[in-house]
């Protein structure tokens, strides 16, 4: 995608000089919980708190079941296939699928293909930092947009980083998928 300057339109409703713009493959690259987790868009960097991380995730990949105390949530699967549980429903969403959660919704998923790639949005006015604080926090940064090596994860580590960004942790990630 490329920028052009036109001439500025009259605004009253807000700032275009806040106006962010990343290329491809541009972002804070994090390994995180064995995934890869590219911040595009810190929350600060909006009226509404909205934020946004590309994921690179492997088949069965998964975070434990949670709710987001004070952020809504939207993902878009840009390709793969990811099985999202939201209570009793399941809904599977492949390439192009789009599922928005009002904050306050109990949710898990797991990547179903070989590997998926997906976005997540997160806005909301909020008390407490964000979801996108909460990937800087467990994450550790990468010089490559690439899978990480898989390491231990340590489930109380995750719930007192989570906590401490509104986020609550409410069940284990979904189990192990059968070979493909």
């Amino acid at each position: 995608m490329s920028t052009t300057t036109r001439p500025r339109t009259p605004s009253t409703t807000g700032d275009p000089d806040r106006f962010r713009h990343l290329p491809e493959g541009e972002g804070v690259h994090r390994a995180f919980l064995n995934h890869l987790a590219t911040v595009k868009l810190d929350p600060g960097s909006s009226a509404s708190g909205m934020g946004a991380v590309e994921f690179l995730a492997p088949r069965g990949f998964g975070p434990p079941l949670h709710v987001h105390r004070e952020e809504d949530e939207l993902f878009y699967v840009i390709e793969g296939r990811v099985r999202f549980e939201l209570g009793d429903q399941v809904v599977h969403g492949g390439t192009g699928a789009l599922l928005a959660l009002p904050c306050r919704v109990a949710h898990t998923f797991q990547v179903e293909s070989g590997t998926a790639r997906f976005l997540t949005v997160v806005a909301g006015r909020r008390r407490e930092p964000s979801f996108v604080e909460m990937v800087h926090d467990l994450g550790t940064r990468m010089p490559q947009a690439r899978l990480p090596e898989p390491v231990q994860i340590d489930p109380g580590q995750v719930a007192e980083a989570c906590a401490r960004h509104g986020i609550e942790v409410l069940g284990p990630p979904p189990g192990a998928l059968p070979p493909a």
